[in-house]
């Protein structure tokens, strides 16, 4: 599984990695998420996975629905900035809580409702800070459209990044067609990842082949939907867009 590591925003983890996160999403339609809790993340990310979208600021690509949801949203549209494959032909959207929020375990969670169709890749992982993959990456849900029933959960650092990222999937319903809970139990030398409750993998460092278990200082949180890429394929004359990804919240605790 490739890694979605890109153009981030950082910010010193002042905050204690003992510290609760909540967001609910509530607040009036068209509002920008709350920028005490998220930063927006823009550009191309710098090429990498050979993504097509351009990420852009504000509530154009990510906006509360007034019905208590964080709406990203994807689209094919004349972005006027310039992609690593010439004029960019998608906007999009990524937010971090890097400098606001940071946890060094416990229950995380995101219910959420995904896209659907060839090209879509929605994730909602963590980073342990810029220098990936020495830092670490916890891939808490990830999907690719043209495998709507399958969700992935994976661990990178090093020498176990990229491709080489050690994971499973789950598979379940079309995971486009209503909400479902994403989540993981981290403690310590243990993380387990879970859907709606179902627990379908744990890796300990018994599972790195030797290499180092980097998950052990704090990490913060990334929702984002992006478009094409090398792991999920480039959108075709069947991708229906605008396509939305529909945070209900964010927990974690």
């Amino acid at each position: 599984m490739l890694s979605l590591l890109g153009a981030l925003v950082f910010a010193p983890m002042a905050i204690s990695a003992s510290a609760a996160f909540s967001d609910d999403f509530t607040g009036p339609a068209g509002a920008a998420a709350d920028g005490a809790k998220w930063n927006y993340e823009t550009g191309d990310n710098h090429g990498n996975n050979h993504e097509r979208q351009w990420y852009t600021a504000g509530a154009a690509n990510a906006a509360l629905d007034g019905e208590g949801h964080l709406v990203l949203t994807a689209k094919k549209q004349d972005s006027g900035h310039h992609c690593w494959y010439g004029p960019c032909q998608y906007t999009s959207a990524r937010l971090n809580t890097s400098g606001r929020f940071a946890t060094g375990g416990g229950h995380i969670e995101v219910r959420m409702k995904l896209p659907r169709g060839q090209g879509m890749w929605p994730a909602f992982w963590m980073l342990g800070g810029g220098n990936w993959p020495a830092d670490g990456e916890i891939d808490v849900m990830e999907n690719i459209g043209r495998e709507p029933n399958t969700v992935h959960g994976t661990i990178h650092g090093p020498g176990y990044s990229g491709a080489g990222g050690i994971g499973a999937p789950f598979l379940g319903p079309n995971f486009s067609d209503g909400f479902h809970t994403y989540a993981v139990d981290w403690t310590g030398g243990k993380i387990v990842w879970s859907v709606d409750g179902q627990a379908y993998q744990t890796r300990t460092p018994a599972d790195l082949h030797g290499n180092r278990w980097v998950f052990d200082h704090p990490f913060f949180l990334i929702l984002n939907l992006a478009v094409g890429g090398d792991w999920p394929g480039d959108p075709d004359g069947n991708t229906q867009f605008p396509q939305q990804l529909v945070v209900d919240y964010v927990h974690a605790r």
